[in-house]
């Protein structure tokens, strides 16, 4: 018996400990303004196969949930992904722009960004299409997402400071995939400064791959 009890005890530590690092990797470098307009960037995965993979079709849902409906009419959403390795000559940004379209019935203004290979490149690449939102959110895994906040804060710091939070991280949604994700999260992140990604909790809640 306490053999069981102390397996479930680790286990529900185990997922609490995947929930809180996702939640503070989604919730830190951003800022709570809000009004004007709004761009959203999804940022893409390998993607193998002619149609989008399991990460892609969630990181799509997550950039659709992202829009809010007071600012859907002045969003834009940004599919960023170079080649998908499948010879078609298909790429990230095109998989998930269709599966947003002809599967999640998406109709609003979409934007590809179809050269990036790597995060930093993702960034590079869609800084043009930034330039005119008030406010941008970026969307992946809460850790990748994170990165990519890092790498926009080093190329453009005057974007970066336009980085609200996206909807992909929500508490309980996939609960038992987050402690790999949360392990992802901390290898993703290793190269990187701590004090570029790791804010006091005040900063986070109101202030701002190669």
């Amino acid at each position: 018996m306490r053999r069981w009890t102390a397996l479930a005890i680790g286990g529900a530590a185990t997922l609490v400990w995947g929930e809180c690092l996702n939640w503070r990797w989604s919730r830190a470098l951003v800022g709570n303004s809000a009004g004007g307009s709004v761009a959203v960037v999804v940022l893409g995965y390998r993607n193998t196969q002619a149609t989008a993979n399991l990460v892609n079709r969630w990181r799509v849902r997550a950039g659709i949930r992202s829009i809010a409906a007071d600012d859907a009419r002045r969003t834009c959403v940004i599919f960023s992904g170079g080649a998908t390795g499948t010879g078609t000559g298909t790429t990230e940004a095109q998989v998930m722009a269709h599966y947003a379209k002809s599967v999640l019935g998406f109709d609003g203004t979409v934007l590809l960004e179809d050269q990036s290979t790597t995060t930093w490149e993702n960034i590079i690449n869609v800084i043009p299409l930034l330039e005119d939102a008030d406010r941008v959110k970026i969307v992946s895994q809460p850790a990748h997402a994170l990165k990519a906040r890092v790498y926009l804060r080093r190329q453009r710091p005057d974007l970066a400071q336009r980085l609200v939070p996206a909807d992909d991280y929500r508490p309980g949604e996939r609960i038992f995939v987050k402690p790999l994700l949360a392990l992802y999260g901390l290898w993703a992140l290793h190269g990187l400064r701590a004090d570029e990604h790791v804010v006091a909790p005040e900063e986070g809640a109101g202030g701002h791959r190669p």
